[in-house]
């Protein structure tokens, strides 16, 4: 039966997870929330749609960490944006959680075992 304990860690992995993607999608530069989600759909080879409300949920706390920064202005299609950059602090977070999630994927590549060996 799962506690409330594990109910926080699992929303704080998600959340984790976001953050780590939208961190990842703006090391090649600026983008509207727009352009996250769909940098985010088509580079996770359509595996993660990423909801807009948890997006913008997620960019507002990472404005607030100083992990990236926002300033208004035009998208392709000449509509008002607010348009996300990664911050010095935001690149040093995302070596870190890349490491981190790079630590996590080869362990359970370990347990899990070459595809279809065990399952």
């Amino acid at each position: 039966m799962p506690t409330q304990r594990n109910d926080r860690e699992r929303t704080a992995l998600l959340q984790g997870t976001l953050d780590l993607l939208i961190l990842q999608t703006l090391i090649l530069g600026p983008q509207h929330g727009q352009g996250i989600a769909r940098s985010i759909q088509h580079e996770s080879g359509d595996v993660f749609l990423v909801d807009h409300g948890s997006l913008y949920l997620a960019l507002e706390r990472l404005e607030e960490k100083q992990w990236l920064k926002a300033e208004w202005g035009v998208s392709r299609n000449n509509r008002r944006a607010r348009f996300y950059t990664l911050t010095a602090k935001g690149r040093k977070q995302l070596s870190q959680k890349a490491g981190q999630w790079r630590r996590i994927a080869a362990a359970m590549a370990r347990i899990l075992g070459p595809e279809g060996a065990k399952a």
